[in-house]
């Protein structure tokens, strides 16, 4: 009997372990993704922030060559 309570105790331990790892992992990967979601975001926003730019520096340049 004591044989194997100790096999089972070995069996929760590795258990725990795994699930703990697995745990740990899952998080991580969670972190990642919000990590490159705010990226994709920050990205796309200062996309959106330079083509603006550029086409007010175009509408500028098109708008100096009509007045000349």
């Amino acid at each position: 009997m004591s044989d194997l309570s100790k096999s089972r105790q070995k069996a929760e331990q590795a258990f725990l372990k795994t699930q703990s790892q697995s745990l740990a992992r899952n998080r991580i990967l969670t972190e990642n993704e919000g990590i490159e979601a705010a990226r994709n975001e920050k990205t796309n926003r200062l996309r959106e922030l330079r083509k603006a730019k550029e086409a007010a520096g175009l509408a500028a340049a098109t708008q100096s060559q009509g007045d000349l």
